[in-house]
This record gives C-alpha cells, structure tokens and sequence, in this order.
C-alpha cells in the first residue's frame, strides 16, 4: 500500500453512470482509492435552493451574466466537497471532477504534496480544457515538479488540492456567490486563497462526455453583456496584478525559510 494518499473526493452526477465507471476504472489503474461525491443537479434545485447561496443581486454587480442552473449546482457541489474537508478536519483533500484523464503516476503527485513544509491552500492539479497560462514564477520542487504560480490564476476546476484552512476561506469567503466557481477562484484578492499550480500536470481534462453544466441547466439562452466583461477585465487586472505580485512574495519567504 503506497503512503502519502490524501483524500480523494470525485465529484459525480448521480444520473452520470458512463463518466463514474470511466472515473472508477482510471483511478484503479493507479490503485487509488476515491470518494464519491454526490453532485448537486441544477435542474433539480427549488428556486429557494438555487438562492441560498447564489446572489443575483451581487450577480449584477460582478459578473457580466447570469449563471445557470448548471453552474450554480457545479459551484454547490464544490461547496459541498470544501465543507466535507471542514467537518472532517483533514489536512487536506484532493478534489477532482469526473471529466478527467490521467497522464502521469498520481503517487508522485501525492509524495510532492507531502514534502511541502509550509502552510499553502490551494495548489491547480490540472488546467480547463489543458490550456496553457503565462507563467509568472516558478520554483523547481523536485524532479517530478515545479511549483508554479501563474500571471493569472487557471480556470477550471478538474483537479485541485485544497488544505483545511483553503476549504475553510473558500467557505467563508464564498457565502454568498455571483461568478462561476473556478472564476471565483481565481479572484485571490477576494478569497484570500493563494492559487499554485504543480506542473507539469498528471491529471488533464478528458472531455470525452457532454457537458452536465449545459445538461443540468434551462434551455433559455443567458443574455451576456459583452462590454461589461470587458470592463471587469479591465477593473480586475490590476487588482490580480497586485495580489498576484503579494502571492510570489509570500511564497518565495516561505520556500526560503
């Protein structure tokens, strides 16, 4: 039995048999054990449920559209993984979506993680649809990994270790929600949450199944507001820049010590 492995929560639809067995079968392949995930269905939701958590109101403010029904239960299912790690005090947990393949041995993932010697909150195991991002530090960990922190925050939100204490200020600090959860994230002046990213990635977004997003939502098309985007954009990128430039600083002292 190998050591060093975390908890593993995959996130799965229960109407999404197909994407479990492939899911099932890929960690097996490496022979890591997982936990299922019940996912929370948009569709499904009562509309007290879908407001509990999602503000429309803050919505307006934030974002240049309304979410859907989908992205507000892919958001609450997160929520519900983040708050198992709460109730459970682990150190930490991995989290990942059940859209993914993998690429490299995870237990050399696990082992990275584990010789850490310093508090971090939330470290990218994977990219949204394996994009690539401007890198704008990076420090070599060992000779699997760097760890890296990108100019901004990856989107996406197929694998992920999130610590106690990330789980704890994701919870806290998305009470009330406007945005897509991986965009959310990568608003780091607002969560507080630092986001790195182990590279080169052994987990990558399979997208071999459709959306349960789309699925899981309305078939009412969302109005978006292509001029607001851009002035978010444009309030945002020197907020990111900032909070970016405190993140490499924090950690550079932290590699140092």
């Amino acid at each position: 039995m190998h050591d060093n492995i975390p908890a593993i929560f995959l996130i799965n639809l229960d109407q999404s048999t197909q994407r479990l067995k492939a899911c099932t079968d890929r960690l097996n392949s490496q022979n890591i054990p997982f936990e299922r995930v019940s996912g929370v269905y948009g569709k499904s939701l009562t509309q007290e449920e879908l407001t509990r958590h999602y503000s429309h109101t803050l919505n307006l403010k934030k974002y240049h559209r309304a979410l859907s029904q989908g992205e507000i239960g892919c958001y609450l299912s997160h929520r519900k993984a983040w708050q198992t790690i709460v109730d459970r005090q682990l150190d930490y947990a991995i989290i990942i979506e059940d859209d993914f393949k993998i690429v490299g041995p995870l237990q050399d993932v696990f082992d990275s993680i584990a010789e850490l010697n310093f508090d971090w909150q939330l470290i990218k195991l994977a990219a949204y649809e394996n994009r690539e991002k401007p890198i704008s530090y990076k420090s070599k960990l060992n000779s699997h990994f760097d760890l890296v922190v990108h100019k901004k925050a990856m989107t996406g939100c197929c694998a992920q270790a999130i610590s106690l204490e990330g789980a704890k200020q994701l919870l806290k600090a998305t009470d009330k929600f406007a945005r897509p959860v991986d965009t959310d994230i990568q608003h780091i002046w607002e969560t507080n949450v630092p986001v790195y990213s182990m590279m080169p990635y052994y987990i990558e977004q399979a997208g071999e199944f459709e959306s349960d997003i789309a699925k899981a939502s309305s078939g009412t098309p969302v109005k978006k507001y292509f001029w607001k985007r851009k002035w978010q954009q444009f309030l945002e990128k020197r907020l990111n820049h900032t909070a970016t430039r405190k993140a490499i600083e924090a950690l550079k002292s932290k590699l140092n010590n």
